[in-house]
């Protein structure tokens, strides 16, 4: 073989392990987006079901010592409304015991709001507060964990059922909002960040709390 033969032969050589390592790269790439997908549509729809399961068990409960001072508790439920993210703390039968035979109750504060990423910029993340035994600060203290990350929306809406009609707001600690009683039903939208190649997913759905009143077992009203 001549030279010319040889570098003629290095050229094609050369080509064609550049279109396999392109078609190998784009593969690859495809598929860690598809997972990112695939992991992001999983976590908000994880982050609707867990949301709904908690909310639904929701309570109020009008069991307080007589003395103001011996009061070292309070339920509630809250929801604040933003431009773009809203926020919700409430009690609820929603505490999950992970040890056997554990002197826990099943009563919590709960919370979901939406928090920006230290670490990564223009990322905001969905977490998820608890707070148990409770307290008298609804809206404090717990441990706070990421429920779904990369979100690009969060709304809650409230059904009231004297007025029949929905609110994006609600306070049962302040008598000019709701003293004493719960929303018949809540809204939640839930919109994850796009990824690549793909729209940005919203998450919709819609429950009812079943106790709407406040808890006053034995108490004369």
């Amino acid at each position: 073989m001549t030279m010319l033969e040889v570098m003629v032969s290095l050229v094609i050589i050369a080509m064609v392990s550049l279109l396999i390592y392109g078609a190998f790269d784009s593969m690859s790439r495809g598929k860690k987006g598809e997972a990112i997908r695939v992991d992001r549509a999983r976590q908000g729809r994880e982050a609707v079901l867990r949301m709904v399961r908690e909310m639904s068990s929701a309570y109020l409960s009008l069991h307080t010592p007589t003395s103001p001072a011996l009061i070292s508790r309070q339920t509630a439920f809250l929801a604040h409304n933003g431009a773009q993210f809203d926020r919700v703390d409430f009690t609820a039968f929603a505490h999950r015991r992970v040890e056997k035979d554990s002197k826990e109750s099943d009563q919590a504060e709960i919370g979901y709001f939406v928090v920006k990423d230290p670490d990564i910029a223009d990322k905001m993340d969905l977490v998820r507060r608890e707070q148990t035994p409770i307290d008298y600060e609804p809206k404090k203290g717990g441990i706070v964990n990421v429920l779904a990350e990369n979100v690009e929306a969060f709304d809650i809406r409230f059904l009231d059922a004297q007025t029949g009609s929905w609110t994006e707001s609600w306070d049962t600690m302040q008598a000019s909002g709701q003293p004493n009683r719960l929303p018949l039903e809540v809204k939640i939208v839930l919109t994850m960040k796009a990824v690549p190649g793909a729209a940005a997913k919203t998450y919709t759905t819609k429950f009812m709390i079943p106790m709407q009143l406040p808890l006053s077992f034995g108490i004369t009203q």
